[in-house]
């Protein structure tokens, strides 16, 4: 059994048994001091010895194509249960496949050409994504339909409670005031958009380049009465003219591409009125640079990337921006995602009906496996708040957890 002598030499805590094709059983791992208090004996059985022998040579891609096509079979345990404990695994000592040496020099080779995202295929990219049905989305985000990191102040907070708490610190670090314009770079759905208009009489430009998104965010607009102060464009930040106040930009940067990391942050500086404030909120990398997962990149985002600090930050410094506040979210987004694969889940026969059976297994496996990278893997979420000037913003932290600001941010 080749993938069995692969997992072997990883899975050292916890259990697992590996069903071949055959029918052959193998006892994987054991229980010690590592292995968490409860969790699952997972079963698991290939059908194919083609399946097998693809896992243990590629596994960062094959795994999860194995699994959509029915070819890895959860028999006890459940998806996420097998990924964790792997990726736990993992964790300690990184599983190579036999080709991983080749891959991952091929991979660094072309990591600056899978990043390249000129417009015409930053929209293909995100159309790939966001332009889904908007029914699928509403089964699993809540009510606002944020598809970004939630701010857990409490751990037995709901799902809606943490995606408001997000957007009201989110808006504190703006430092709002009467009068000012707003652009939202990838305002998704537009309810951050929404929100900041409710939290002050601001005027906001709300962008995306998801045709769908943008068709949904400005129904909202018109329902919510706000359609004279905040507008909804189809369009790419390197478009755009004028000035603005307060930039914001919440799990749009992963798209960027380390290529146009300058022209980004070229453009904020462009953007940005003398006295003004931008928040870039983005997935981040604990762990220095490396490259988009193999199946995340073909089947979820392609073309994205989580940037580490160490990429970002002298881009920053080069833009003549100052970078007042650096927030690291740890484990913010594993819980995030979990209710996100748990509400998934409950709906999995709607979403089936809107689909097929391939697709709920292939956003199964996305949920779990992006949660168990930011519960293993180094994965966190990075609030970068920047500036033009030096004396724009208060000099201590204290004005983002006063009791009284954006009270009215829902």
């Amino acid at each position: 059994m080749l993938l069995a002598r692969f997992l072997s030499r990883h899975v050292r805590s916890g259990r697992l048994t590996l069903v071949d094709a055959k029918g052959r059983a193998v006892e994987l791992g054991r229980i010690d001091d590592q292995t968490p208090p409860g969790e699952p004996h997972v079963v698991v059985r290939t059908a194919s010895e083609a399946a097998e022998l693809a896992i243990a040579l590629h596994p960062g891609l094959k795994a999860g194509e194995a699994f959509m096509d029915g070819d890895l079979v959860i028999e006890q345990g459940t998806l996420y249960d097998f990924l964790a404990l792997v990726l736990r695994n993992a964790a300690l000592s990184p599983p190579r496949g036999l080709a991983s040496v080749w891959e991952d020099r091929l991979a660094a080779a072309l990591r600056y050409a899978q990043q390249i995202n000129p417009l015409a295929r930053a929209q293909r990219n995100v159309a790939h994504h966001y332009d889904l049905s908007r029914e699928l989305y509403a089964l699993f985000l809540d009510a606002d339909m944020q598809y970004s990191c939630a701010y857990f102040r409490h751990a037995d907070a709901s799902l809606e409670e943490a995606q408001a708490a997000k957007k009201r610190h989110i808006v504190t670090k703006l430092a709002l005031a009467d009068g000012q314009r707003v652009l939202d770079i990838g305002c998704g759905w537009g309810g951050l958009a929404l929100s900041i208009a409710q939290a002050a009489k601001v005027e906001v430009l709300g962008i995306t380049l998801s045709k769908e998104q943008l068709e949904v965010a400005r129904d909202r607009a018109a329902e919510a009465g706000l359609g004279d102060r905040v507008r909804f464009e189809l369009a790419d930040y390197r478009s755009l003219e004028g000035r603005f106040d307060r930039i914001v930009s919440v799990g749009m940067f992963e798209h960027v591409g380390r290529p146009h990391y300058a022209a980004y942050f070229g453009t904020l500086r462009r953007l940005l009125a003398d006295d003004g404030v931008a928040l870039v909120h983005t997935i981040a990398r604990s762990d220095g640079p490396g490259v988009t997962n193999a199946w995340i990149r073909k089947y979820i985002f392609p073309g994205g990337y989580a940037p580490a600090l160490s990429e970002m930050l002298p881009h920053v410094e080069r833009s003549q921006l100052f970078a007042t506040d650096i927030e690291i979210w740890r484990l913010h987004y594993a819980e995030t995602l979990r209710h996100w694969r748990t509400r998934f889940m409950k709906n999995r026969d709607a979403i089936k009906q809107l689909y097929d059976e391939r697709f709920c297994r292939m956003f199964e496996f996305y949920l779990a496996a992006s949660e168990c990278a930011f519960r293993f893997q180094g994965q966190v979420v990075a609030q970068i708040q920047l500036s033009a000037r030096v004396d724009t913003l208060p000099t201590t932290r204290d004005y983002l957890y006063s009791a009284n600001t954006a009270s009215s941010v829902r």
